[in-house]
């Protein structure tokens, strides 16, 4: 019996070490839904977990690829937060089906509100059309914080299949379903050419919403932390016990 609580204590501690080491590598700057159908438009939120312990997140700034520029970017305002799109002239024009596309969305900048210790919020965009000839579209961003500290989640995917220290927010881009609906349910397709295609949205967005991994990622690690904690307790009991 006292071999055997010995043992239980010291895989709950070997447990907890494990999901305590998870937590960081969890709390990333993602894109959710991490998946969109090619030729179709979206909604997405970026994902912004606050990674310090005593600082908070005060600005966001996520860059949208040049490549393959998005001719329709609007945002859902986020209470007590500022939203800056800015626009550029593309490297060289790319055409679309509204025509050839010579300035897009470049830029998106959140500023002014504050993610605190422990917190998260979500940025949501609509955007589109998304592009048919590549399966991922990456948008880098800057995570800053009060101190002064600036996070890049700039790295592209590792080759070996591993996770980069910093991933950049990544939309994996699959191709379109059979039954031809290339606009999914969260944003419908406009009727016309682009005339303003970063011109935000009105609609009210609640601060907080939807689940987080994160959270779950931080409930998981504290559980595991409980239980290696009671199983380090048994096995020194034990060992007492043998000792007598």
């Amino acid at each position: 019996m006292s071999k055997f609580r010995r043992t239980a204590g010291v895989l709950a501690a070997a447990t907890a070490l494990s999901l305590g080491l998870a937590i960081p590598a969890l709390a990333h700057v993602t894109v959710n839904p991490g998946t969109a159908e090619q030729g179709g438009f979206t909604k997405v939120a970026f994902r912004v977990p606050n990674e310090r312990d005593n600082a908070s997140t005060t600005k966001i700034e996520v860059s949208f690829p040049v490549d393959h520029p998005l001719a329709f970017v609007s945002v859902k305002p986020v209470p007590g937060w500022e939203v800056k799109v800015a626009e550029g002239k593309l490297p060289k024009p790319v055409k679309t089906e509204y025509g050839d596309l010579t300035e897009a969305v470049t830029k998106v900048v959140w500023s002014g509100g504050e993610i605190k210790p422990g917190q998260f919020q979500e940025f949501e965009v609509s955007m589109g059309q998304l592009p048919t000839d590549t399966d991922r579209l990456m948008f880098p961003t800057a995570q800053t914080y009060s101190g002064g500290e600036v996070v890049k989640w700039a790295d592209e995917p590792k080759t070996d299949g591993t996770e980069a220290e910093h991933p950049a927010p990544t939309l994996k881009l699959t191709p379109p379903s059979a039954d031809g609906d290339h606009h999914g349910t969260a944003s419908a397709s406009p009727s016309a050419a682009p005339a303003s295609p970063a011109t935000p949205s009105v609609a009210p967005m609640a601060a907080g919403s939807g689940s987080s991994s994160d959270g779950t990622a931080r409930l998981l690690g504290g559980a595991g932390l409980v239980v290696g904690a009671i199983g380090v307790v048994v096995g020194f009991m034990g060992l007492r016990r043998r000792n007598a």
